[in-house]
């Protein structure tokens, strides 16, 4: 076990609220939110907000956890050494536990006021995030983002169970569109803070591979998403609004990975092509989930002639 880190400051309600990583929960919600109201069929608004409430629980408890178990880790990195842990704001038995009430909370209440199904896919995008991902992968091999990206592709699955009670071939499309997003996503991160990584000798890709691997697996991500990206539209899962959306999101994605792939920079304050990236990457899930919202609310509409699904 890692060394504690020690508290030297009272602890209060906003430290508890930084354990859930509040940016990083916000486009939880929103995607398992979009995999609800895409679903078909109806649930019931204080079901669905259940559901959609247990998906942040979840995904805080997950983050809370995160945070307990790399604190010493965080106090090595420039980026996260203010936060409650590292920063001695906070114990780290409260955070361990804070991280295990949320959890057990989200799946209890999700299988008994939703459904069992997506309470089963809660507990396992928990337990995946928590320690597949933070404890066995990240530490161990640069191919902990690939594999462990998984973690944060369960919450449309999750919203489109709740609303359906099973797995169908559109959650499971919905899952693989984070699953590829999330390397080019985090390596565009990586490469311009890799040195906090190095410091702390986690064997993030730029580190262990090197920048030209890195540049060149990320364009090779963002090819294999574009066809991912408008597979609901090709199956007859979403409508014409969703494909074209998602046709132009995707290649506007791929063409900003081009000058990442094909320049060797190695200077980190001079990384503009990977930050545009990374800031494109966040606005492009999020613009994806919100057009399949619009082309499913406009086809219950009638306004455009609707999906299959």
């Amino acid at each position: 076990m890692r060394n504690a880190v020690a508290v030297t400051l009272p602890a209060d309600w906003r430290d508890f609220f930084a354990l859930t990583k509040p940016r990083v929960m916000s486009l939880v919600i929103f995607t398992g939110l979009c995999g609800l109201i895409a679903a078909p069929g109806s649930i019931n608004p204080v079901i669905g907000f259940t559901a959609v409430l247990c998906i942040a629980l979840g995904a805080g408890g997950a983050a809370a956890l995160n945070q307990w178990w790399e604190a010493d880790l965080d106090a090595g990195m420039k980026r996260t050494a203010s936060r409650p842990l590292p920063a001695g704001r906070l114990a780290r038995g409260d955070a361990l536990a804070f991280g295990i009430i949320l959890s057990a909370l989200s799946v209890i209440v999700m299988g008994l006021g939703v459904h069992w199904l997506a309470a089963g896919l809660l507990a396992v995008s928990i337990f995946y995030y928590a320690v597949i991902y933070t404890i066995w992968l990240k530490p161990r091999t640069p191919q902990n983002i690939v594999i462990g990206g998984g973690a944060g592709a369960f919450p449309p699955m999750i919203g489109w169970v709740a609303v359906t009670g099973e797995i169908t071939l559109m959650p499971v499309l919905l899952f693989a569109i984070i699953f590829f997003w999330t390397p080019p996503h985090f390596w565009a991160l990586a490469l311009f803070v890799k040195s906090d990584y190095a410091k702390v000798g986690i064997p993030m890709m730029p580190v262990v591979a090197g920048e030209r691997s890195t540049r060149r697996q990320i364009l090779l991500y963002a090819l294999v998403l574009l066809p991912v990206a408008i597979a609901p539209w090709l199956v007859g899962g979403a409508g014409a609004f969703y494909g074209g959306a998602a046709l132009v999101l995707s290649l506007s994605f791929l063409a900003l990975t081009l000058p990442v792939a094909f320049r060797v920079q190695t200077k980190e304050d001079a990384m503009l092509p990977e930050k545009r990236l990374f800031g494109f990457s966040i606005v492009y899930l999020f613009a994806l989930f919100a057009a399949l919202v619009a082309d499913r609310v406009a086809a219950a509409q009638g306004w455009i002639q609707g999906s299959i699904a």
